[in-house]
């Protein structure tokens, strides 16, 4: 995904649920990373510019374990004309 712009948070760490980033920290990368799949229910969704939509938490406990979110293939969301 060399051409897909970075990722750019929409929320702030502070502003997640900690309760839900606890959740996600129990389940192994590898599981994570395919929920985040274009095609899944709960797929990283993005702007065209990169900003995140859907998937703020499985991404932050991503980076905590030191994983490339930058490189994770992502649905695009375009706004409706």
């Amino acid at each position: 995904m060399d051409s897909a712009p970075k990722l750019i948070f929409l929320h702030s760490q502070d502003s997640l649920s900690p309760a839900k980033l606890e959740s996600f920290r129990r389940y192994p990368t590898e599981w994570i990373k395919s929920t985040l799949r274009p095609g899944h229910p709960c797929a990283l969704k993005v702007r065209p510019d990169g900003t995140v939509l859907d998937g703020h938490h499985r991404l932050w406990v991503l980076l905590e374990r030191d994983e490339d979110i930058h490189a994770l293939p992502r649905e695009i969301l375009r706004k409706e004309s």
